[in-house]
């Protein structure tokens, strides 16, 4: 990604704002029926702007009224415009006045577009060595892009430098000219060649460069590869002068003349009391409070300086905000012992460090070590290279060596390490001989636990989030695609400041991020007594793996595909033609065009949806969708697991090894991958066939340990409901007494329809079920399914209080917890899209139970693996699937060890109903499941 100077020239194509504003905003307008919504469109993305990015110097260009140098070239440019519309060009003059009272600099300069003034003052700041940051939504603008001169699209924050330009357009930004004059710009009605368009005009340019070289030797056009090359060149010639017309109207100017230099267009406090004024009148009354309140524009950097002050000597920015621009200088790279020993003998003496592992895979199994860093305050970091294939530097250390004096140091819980995604450190090491021990902070842990919804937690995406730093790319030192360097291939020039760099920047997210754990007591129990004493207990799960039965799997395939070759053969025959059932397009075709099934829903761009969640509601009443449907799910059972997991068996361990991911899902769940377990199907047949590959070794058995109704069960402790209480504290079938709470019958006179009604009532209601859903789940009419909810609320008042209760609550702070504390944030809660505030209200009401049930596995697991490291039992935990843990267990010990496995499980956690586990034991996981 193109990397952003702290405190650019910041240079907004104040027209392409207004356009976008006006068409993506509502219609808004006050009360005496002045239009606003163009207005407030622009002003919130130039908030947005600088409050990001700070910048002390801004320029907000317009297009000024009147015709241009280009309009004299060409009768017909922009022509194929539409007039302004009234209701837009009536917020014009006010919206100068905002962004003047804004205290930015405005700019319109007759005769001219706002391209070439920006233009003008992008590449006067680049000659005087500042950075820029132009922000635009036009694709023109692609052609002043360089190392020094950044774009931004506000609307999407896209960011395009030069390898972005590349990427987006196909050309590099000083062909973007080129581009635009061979296929032309509809939106500017420049011309370009007739018949060229995108993919012609990039073989043209990648295959003989700019259009001068093009038309330098036409006869070249028809040796190249693209389709229709063979009979370009005549359309070429004929259209020369209209290419090279669209050339000079595509081009930006650059020597625009202008009153200010670009060094002169500081921001200025804004005008308090014009601003006041200008919000009151169009009524803008959130903003006129925030300016009451001194909070407009709050987080932006505000400077005073002289116009004469150099860029360089501005005032750096409050740390919170601005984050910190890294220096490598601190860095070093270890060659010799005593170089190890010194810095050894600082990590003791500190007691606390950050450390990281490079490797030249990701596979803990059977990567090799290369090298691991250290950093023990900020600034300063060291990286010890120690399988590097070749060196340009004096040797490096003995791998074998080196690790025996660093083992005592890694082991020893009393040295605290800092780390990100430290389970596959410990995993690296572990293939050395050394437990890693001390594992007390983990920064992608501590970013998820401060908020699991704010973006991704990997270590780039956290130091541009926390630090303001773009760390260096493993891309850039290695490169991509298929020549891409292992990391022990890499030179120590570049993979020394690399690696340090990584136990620098993980360092400094650690001393961010703490202390906003540290201060709220719920977060720091899940971070302290949750996630971090879970990471030991994940790298041991994945290192044991599960043993796979390859003939099962096998014989299951061939089954599948000959299923999969009748439903194809029933398919086309119910369609009356064959046809692709791969292809979305030709389905829809077949489905809606053809049988005219009704459209339930469109996908973005329009067309009819051919989801599974549309195919099942169609398949209630239609036969097609109903057979695609089966052979989708049969389809994705094969290229899953039947067909990959035989692949996925490590030749050393002749395991399946998954990977657990903590920092994913938004509730605290684990999920996995490669394979992912969590999806492999429970309530049918084939689903089941697969858990039936999943053996024991030989002289033991497969235990599956299973929270019963875990989610019900804490609905029942939130709620306070005295019937579900009761209900559970006297250990009844929860469905069966809901059902005859429900129907006002007797227990042994509910009817299995009726409990399967109550069951999809009560699991319905966990997650936010409206009574259109469970129409739909129990086949009934909607105000059948309404009188059912009713009743249920009726007779359990508790539930419709929590409900509600957890509704306000969310709205009221934005998030809501799980009994340990952790928050669960709803980005949606104040939505002003009603299908989106709604599901976040379903969210609310269903996280703190998914993230409490969450939580307790996790106490689990943990309690179950201290119980297995104490007293080493015959017993391996190798699997979590959701409420559930999966062991093997010798044959000879499995009673005891089933005792102690539900004892610590349902004494993990106090609920005010008990927790129940469900214990099976079989030869396979389906049988013990």
């Amino acid at each position: 990604m193109a990397h952003i100077a702290d405190n650019p020239l910041i240079l907004v194509d104040g027209s392409s704002y207004l356009y976008r504003a006006y068409h993506a905003f509502p219609p808004l307008t006050n009360s005496a029926g002045e239009p606003t919504g163009a207005m407030y469109g622009v002003l919130n993305m130039l908030k947005s702007l600088l409050t990001q990015y700070k910048p002390s110097h801004v320029a907000v260009v317009f297009d000024a009224k009147g015709k241009t140098f280009r309009d004299a070239l060409f009768e017909q440019y922009k022509s194929n415009r539409p007039p302004m519309p009234d209701d837009l060009r009536s917020q014009i003059e006010p919206l100068h006045l905002m962004v003047k009272a804004m205290g930015l600099p405005l700019l319109a300069v007759v005769g001219v577009e706002a391209d070439d003034v920006i233009g003008t003052l992008a590449l006067e700041a680049q000659r005087a060595g500042r950075e820029v940051l132009i922000s635009t939504g036009d694709k023109d603008m692609a052609q002043l892009v360089s190392p020094m001169i950044t774009l931004i699209n506000t609307m999407s924050n896209a960011i395009l430098g030069p390898e972005e330009v590349r990427e987006k357009f196909g050309v590099p930004p000083e062909l973007i000219i080129d581009y635009l004059a061979l296929m032309g710009d509809s939106s500017d009605n420049i011309p370009g060649v007739p018949g060229v368009g995108e993919k012609t005009a990039q073989g043209l340019l990648q295959g003989l460069g700019s259009l001068d070289s093009i038309y330098g030797d036409l006869t070249k056009v028809g040796g190249l590869t693209f389709r229709g090359a063979k009979t370009l060149a005549p359309k070429l010639e004929q259209n020369k002068e209209l290419a090279y017309l669209s050339y000079q109207l595509a081009t930006i100017k650059t020597d625009v003349p202008l009153d200010l230099p670009f060094d002169q267009l500081i921001v200025n406090e804004p005008d308090a009391v014009e601003l006041q004024q200008l919000f009151k009148k169009y009524e803008f009354k959130r903003w006129q409070a925030d300016l009451e309140a001194g909070k407009w524009l709050q987080g932006r950097k505000s400077v005073t300086i002289s116009p004469s002050t150099p860029f360089n000597a501005l005032p750096a920015a409050d740390d919170e905000e601005q984050g910190q621009q890294l220096s490598q200088e601190g860095y070093e790279v270890i060659y010799q012992l005593a170089d190890l020993q010194r810095w050894m003998d600082r990590i003791t003496q500190a007691g606390l460090f950050a450390f990281d592992t490079e490797t030249d895979s990701l596979d803990t199994l059977t990567t090799h070590l290369v090298g691991v860093s250290f950093a023990v305050v900020p600034g300063e970091a060291a990286y010890l290279p120690l399988g590097h294939d070749y060196i340009d530097a004096p040797e490096q250390l003995d791998l074998n060596q080196a690790l025996a004096l660093l083992k005592p140091l890694l082991e020893d819980p009393a040295i605290r390490k800092i780390g990100q995604n430290l389970k596959f450190d410990r995993g690296v090491l572990q293939r050395y001989g050394i437990e890693l021990a001390g594992i007390a902070f983990d920064t992608m842990l501590e970013s998820y636990v401060l908020n699991s919804v704010s973006g991704r937690h990997d270590m780039d995406s956290l130091a541009d989030r926390y630090l303001k730093h773009t760390t260096v790319g493993f891309e850039d030192i290695a490169g991509k695609g298929k020549n891409q360097l292992t990391f022990n291939q890499i030179a120590l020039d570049l993979a020394g400041p690399y690696a340090a760099e990584d136990a620098d920047v993980t360092l400094r997210l650690h001393e961010k991020l703490w202390p906003r754990i540290e201060k709220n007591s719920g977060l720091k129990t899940v971070f302290e007594e949750i996630e971090m004493p879970l990471v030991p207990v994940l790298s041991r799960i994945e290192r044991t793996g599960v043993l796979i039965d390859e003939k099962i799997l096998a014989a299951h395939s061939v089954e599948l595909t000959k299923r999969l070759g009748e439903l194809e053969i029933e398919v086309h025959a119910l369609a009356g033609e064959t046809f692709n059932l791969a292809s979305t397009k030709q389905l829809q075709g077949i489905l809606y065009d053809k049988q005219k099934l009704p459209i339930l829903k469109k996908t973005p761009g329009g067309a009819p949806s051919t989801n599974e969640e549309v195919l099942a509601e169609l398949a209630l009443d239609y036969p097609l969708p109903k057979l695609i449907l089966e052979y989708r799910g049969l389809a994705k059972l094969k290229s899953t697991y039947t067909d990959k997991l035989p692949l996925m068996i490590n030749p050393l361990s002749k395991r399946v090894h998954t990977s657990y991911h903590q920092a994913i899902t938004a509730t605290g769940r684990l999920s996995s991958s490669d394979p992912n377990l969590q999806n492999i199907p429970v309530r049918n047949d084939e689903g089941r066939r697969i858990r039936q590959a999943f053996i024991a070794p030989k002289d033991s058995v497969i235990v599956a340990a299973d929270y019963s109704q875990i989610e019900l069960r804490i609905m029942a402790h939130l709620s306070r409901d005295q019937g579900l209480l009761r209900a559970f504290a006297e250990g009844k079938d929860i469905h069966r007494a809901t059902a005859a709470e429900v129907f006002d019958l007797a227990l042994d006179k509910v009817s299995n329809e009726q409990r399967r009604s109550a069951k999809a009532i009560n699991f319905g209601l966990i997650y936010g079920m409206s009574a259109f859903g469970l129409a739909r789940q129990l086949s009934v009419g909607r105000a059948e399914a309404q009188r059912y909810m009713n009743l249920y609320f009726e007779r359990y008042p508790g539930v419709l209080d929590y409900m509600e209760r957890t509704r306000k609550q969310a709205t009221k702070q934005g998030y809501v917890s799980t009994l340990d504390g952790r928050r669960l944030y709803l980005p949606d809660i104040h939505s002003r899209n009603g299908n989106r505030k709604k599901g976040a209200e379903r969210a609310a009401i269903n996280a703190p139970m998914q993230g409490t049930a969450a939580d307790i596995i996790k106490r689990a697991m943990i309690a179950i693996d201290a119980w297995l490291q104490a007293e080493q039992p015959a017993v391996r935990m190798i699997m979590q699937v959701h409420d559930e843990l999966v062991f093997e267990v010798q044959r000879g010990i499995v009673e005891s060890a089933n005792q102690k496995i539900k004892t610590l499980m349902e004494g993990c956690f106090a609920l005010d109903v008990p927790l129940r586990v469900d214990i099976g034991v079989g030869e396979n996981w389906d049988q013990a499941h």
